[in-house]
């Protein structure tokens, strides 16, 4: 994949580029924070999504950054967590000395673990979730890391709102399909009670609306089994829609 450089020499991520290259947004990520870490003097990141109102580790560098996540879900609380729902920086020097969320900084000293760096990932108006970095040393993450991590951060907020466009994008197209294909077996119909009986669109419809109400059956359904039973087969759908080249 292709970098570029902004006009201070920094680093930028082709988020498009990066995003249409890969099959899926974790495989995406998974780029974006092995790149982080390799940058940093970071021994670890961990990714924080927030899924149905529950955060989600969807990747992480290694097995004990992903432990450092979990037992913050476990808890309840935690730098990350802290980061997610505040959508501020959260920054842990020592975590030794640290006092804050009850047993996590003792649990990640235990896993040699001494300073952390939370970041949200901010996409439009929220906060997605949390990049977390992990340092072996205390006070490891420098005012330049953290101008460095803000704009990973940025750039996985990026792709996440780009992906949710596209996942968007669809679901419409689905959507209107569907709606299409509807709209063409009730068309069907029509025609042949038009034929039948020899009135007008108006009033075939009209009977089938009101046939659709007495019954209690969808519009749609009751228009297809009228069709199959008079051609003794399902209506044929209509093509999928298709990109023009």
């Amino acid at each position: 994949m292709t970098d570029r450089h902004d006009t201070a020499g920094h680093r930028v991520i082709p988020v498009v580029d990066w995003l249409l290259e890969t099959p899926s947004l974790r495989e995406f990520l998974q780029h974006l924070v092995d790149d982080a870490v390799a940058e940093t003097c970071a021994a670890g990141c961990g990714v924080t999504l927030a899924r149905r109102h529950r955060p989600l580790t969807v990747v992480s560098t290694d097995d004990t950054a992903e432990k450092l996540d979990e037992k913050q879900y476990g808890l309840g609380e935690g730098p990350c967590l802290q980061a997610l729902r505040t959508g501020e920086v959260v920054p842990v020097r020592d975590m030794l000395h640290e006092t804050r969320w009850g047993p996590f900084a003792p649990f990640a000293s235990s896993l040699g673990i001494r300073s952390s760096l939370s970041l949200p990932i901010p996409v439009g108006s929220h906060t997605a979730g949390a990049l977390n970095f992990y340092a072996t040393r205390p006070d490891a993450f420098t005012g330049r890391d953290r101008d460095r991590l803000e704009r990973f951060a940025s750039q996985a907020g990026g792709g996440i709102a780009l992906a949710q466009r596209l996942s968007d994008a669809e679901d419409f197209t689905r959507q209107l399909q569907a709606a299409i294909q509807s709209r063409a077996v009730i068309d069907q119909a029509i025609g042949a009670i038009m034929h039948q009986r020899r009135c007008t669109a108006e009033e075939a419809f009209d009977l089938l609306r009101t046939t659709s109400q007495e019954t209690n059956t969808k519009l749609r359904d009751l228009c297809a089994r009228l069709m199959a039973e008079l051609s003794g087969r399902p209506p044929s759908p209509q093509a999928p829609l298709r990109p023009r080249p």
